[in-house]
This record gives structure tokens, sequence and C-alpha cells, in this order.
């Protein structure tokens, strides 16, 4: 049976994000397709990953085709939290996974922004896709608190690829995550969060971890 592919694009990104773009151009060149949702879903201002975790299981296969998760930043933390309730998905790879991703990227703002933010219940977030600052709902935090990372616990498949100098989420987040899980492999790459200037590194790595042609 064909396994399914999807990527998930990173917070504040989208499906144009380059990295987005050119794991679509090299499964095209495989004939293999890559579905690549919209996490946006139309109104970044109310998004949680508890919408995106409904979002992306809508499109899981109603078979039992089996599923190979793709997943960038905050999608690679939704991709995990996915795996560990639907069975189908059976193959992970996490290019820079948002572990923690609340205590790596609430204390860049201060506590009178953040407080102002749980008064208001919104925030201006730069997106990178419409290149703009576009509101989001504190709801975005509440959620995102629930989501542990102890609970994580199948054992599938996990390739996980991190750059050592990211400035987003530390590399040390990946390496304390795979420590007590032996079906992790750990790749570390000379890069940042972007991981822009190791494309090809990365997808040789998916080729050989997909056994993909």
């Amino acid at each position: 049976m064909s396994t399914q592919y999807i990527y998930l694009h990173g917070f504040a990104s989208s499906p144009k994000s380059a990295k987005a773009r050119y794991f679509g151009h090299r499964f095209t060149e495989i004939e293999t397709e890559l579905k690549i949702p919209d996490l946006n879903a139309g109104d970044f201002s109310q998004l949680t990953i508890a919408r995106q975790i409904t979002q992306v299981a809508a499109e899981l296969p109603k078979d039992s085709t089996p599923v190979t998760i793709i997943g960038s930043s905050l999608g690679g933390l939704t991709a995990i939290h996915l795996a560990q309730q639907y069975l189908q998905i059976q193959r992970l790879v996490l290019l820079a996974p948002a572990f923690g991703f609340l205590s790596h990227w609430l204390p860049k703002l201060t506590d009178e922004e953040i407080q102002r933010w749980q008064q208001e219940k919104y925030l201006m977030v730069y997106h990178y896709e419409e290149g703009r600052s576009l509101p989001l709902n504190y709801n975005f935090v509440t959620d995102a608190a629930q989501y542990e990372e102890e609970i994580l616990q199948r054992p599938i498949p996990t390739l996980i690829l991190h750059g050592k100098n990211d400035e987003v989420i530390p590399i040390e987040a990946s390496r304390d995550f795979g420590r007590s899980r032996p079906w992790v492999e750990l790749v570390e790459l000379d890069s940042d969060h972007a991981l822009g200037n190791v494309m090809e590194e990365i997808w040789q790595a998916i080729r050989l971890f997909c056994q993909l042609p």
C-alpha cells in the first residue's frame, strides 16, 4: 500500500514558504504526491495547535493508508501530537521541531506585552508569508500550554533534523527529546532555524529514511 505524504509548514508561514515549495518540487520530481495544507486556514488570528491538529486529521486518508508527515517547526510539533492520536501515521520527519515552543517564544516578549495580550486578547505578530503583522488571539497561548512533550511516548520511527545554531528553538530541545526515546534519530546540521543552507542534505536524509525513489 503506498504511503501518503503530508507537509506541515511552521508558525506564521504558509504553503508558499521556501521549504514547502522546495519539498513540493522534490516530490513532483519523483512523481509522488505531497499534500501541503494551509494551516492559516484563512484566519491566522484564531490559530491554535488544536485547530491545526483537527485540520490535518480531516486530511488523513479514510482507509488504512499509512501516512508520513514532514513537519517544520510548529508544524513538526503538530505532527508529533497527531501521531500520538492517529495510528495510521507511521513515520515522522521533524525539521527544527518547536519543542517547548512557549518557553522559547514568550520570553522574547516583555511582561507588559504579555499582560496587554491577555487583557486585549490580541497581539500583533509578524507573518512571514504575508509580509506584515497580523493579530493573534491569546487562545493560542492557553491552547499551546496543554501540549506537553512528556505524553509523546508512541514509538514511531522519527527523524529529527535540527540546526546547531538554531536561534528560535535551541538544538538542546531536540537532544533532550531524543535522549529518552530510542526510536528517534537526530541529525545535527550546521544551520539555523530556517535550515536554508542544508536543504539538499535534508532531502537526501528524507529520501533514505522514507525509502523514496
